[in-house]
């Protein structure tokens, strides 16, 4: 099989493997990059702690797009709300010592509340962040998340949202996360990725595709060529660009968690390959 592109793959997309076994076969496949979920790494989730982590993160020579994930800021009180600040400058720790350019923000949202409260409260938990994360050297993404995920999730449903935030902070280390998955049927979402190329707040990009008949909101996602999103489409206008950062592949799969691993990971790396836009 050809060599890989540019890609890495989120660890959660191979669920079922633990971190030392996601290192091995993306190593043995020639992936050169893996986004890391929280889970491999906090003990509470069953993972194997910070150090061992990323111990072995460094020793594989894989590189490291992003660390999953921070956000969740809105909250009812005031000390929700500092919790979730003082839990993100935890992760971006956690990011500059396995090597991440990254932590992807899933901003979070309170039923209920107006949104337009919940983003003010995103703004200002990422702008309580800013001084550290400069001095870890880590970039804060925000992920817009698909209005499914509205209610309790992300009050950030489109580009144009989280590009809101980014130029109300005007800082180099406040940018977006582009997942098809969440963005594809957005009407201005050209026009939203080619702003944000040329604001320099395009940081991550991330594919999957979209089942026609959806069978669960969170763990349904299709592998690129199961569903609906001209992914080659994406992917050639994210080049057009000038965005040079990995193409990160991210499937919440009940039904691909459930196959022998391996195989799948030979499905991810053939389906990647067809997608890639000719020029």
């Amino acid at each position: 099989m050809k060599t890989p592109a540019k890609i890495a793959i989120h660890s959660f997309t191979n669920k079922p493997w633990n971190l030392a076994e996601c290192l091995a076969r993306y190593q043995q496949a020639d992936i050169p990059g893996i986004s890391v979920w929280r889970n491999l790494i906090d003990p509470a989730e069953g993972g194997i702690g910070l150090t061992e982590a990323a111990k072995r993160i460094h020793d594989s020579g894989l590189s490291v797009p992003a660390l999953v994930r921070g956000g969740f800021f809105p909250g009812e009180t005031a000390a929700a709300r500092q919790t979730a600040i003082d839990l993100n400058r935890q992760y971006l720790d956690e990011a500059q010592a396995i090597g991440a350019g990254m932590v992807v923000l899933v901003v979070g949202a309170v039923p209920g509340q107006p949104l337009a409260e919940s983003r003010r409260q995103v703004r200002d938990g990422i702008a309580a962040l800013l001084p550290h994360a400069d001095a870890v050297g880590v970039k804060l993404a925000i992920e817009p998340l698909h209005p499914m995920y509205a209610a309790d999730k992300s009050c950030v449903n489109r580009m144009a949202e989280a590009r809101e935030i980014c130029e109300a902070l005007q800082h180099p280390k406040v940018g977006i996360a582009a997942d098809v998955y969440h963005i594809w049927w957005d009407p201005d979402v050209e026009a939203e990725l080619r702003l944000s190329a040329q604001q320099n707040t395009l940081f991550g990009f991330h594919i999957c595709d979209w089942r026609v008949q959806t069978r669960h909101l969170l763990t349904d996602r299709g592998l690129m060529g199961d569903g609906c999103i001209n992914v080659a489409g994406f992917r050639r206008l994210i080049n057009e660009i000038g965005f040079d950062g990995f193409h990160e592949i991210e499937v919440f799969s009940e039904e691909y968690w459930a196959w022998d691993q391996e195989k799948y990971l030979d499905l991810i790396l053939e389906r990647e390959l067809a997608c890639r836009p000719a020029n």
